[in-house]
Parts: structure tokens; C-alpha cells; sequence
């Protein structure tokens, strides 16, 4: 899953997604106002983030609303973290 994360946050774009969904819950049809690409490219950006387990949907209506899934990006940075910890002393 770490693979797939770190690829799926390779993108410029999947990255900005991520940054528009930092201010909560937003439907399909309004990230894809921010870009300027096909629905079906956008939806493909956002099934590589889905898969990625970064954000998840849910249904409301027509709507198809992406939020963050905030424990694979706590998972995420306590990886990194992980590295930043005493140097061995050889």
C-alpha cells in the first residue's frame, strides 16, 4: 500500500487535489472546475487516489463526494517521521 501511496502523490495534480480537499468534503464536478482536464481524466487521478487509500467517496444524492482519509496520511507521515530519529554512532 506504501508504493501505491507514494505513486499516487507523484502527481502535481493528485497532489493539488489533495490541497482542495484539505478544506473538507467537495463534490467530483467541483475539483474538476480547478482544472482544466476531462471528467474522465479526472476521474482516473481520482481513482489512483482512491486506490491509494488517500481520499475515500461517498454517495449524497447525484453526487459523488472525496474527502481525505486522514489515517493513511497519519500512516504516511509516520513513516517519514520514522527516519528523522537518532543517527547510529559507528
Amino acid at each position: 500500500m506504501l508504493q501505491e501511496t507514494i505513486k499516487a502523490l507523484s502527481d502535481p495534480t493528485r497532489r493539488k487535489i489533495l490541497e482542495l480537499l484539505k478544506k473538507g468534503p467537495m463534490p467530483a464536478g467541483e475539483i474538476g472546475k480547478e482544472f482544466d482536464m476531462t471528467g474522465a481524466t479526472l476521474s482516473h487521478h481520482l481513482s489512483i487516489l482512491k486506490k491509494a487509500g488517500l481520499v475515500q467517496d461517498e454517495k449524497k444524492g447525484t453526487f459523488i463526494y472525496y474527502e481525505i482519509n486522514t489515517s493513511v496520511m497519519e500512516d504516511l507521515l509516520s513513516w517519514v517521521v520514522s527516519f528523522m530519529g537518532e543517527k547510529d554512532e559507528r
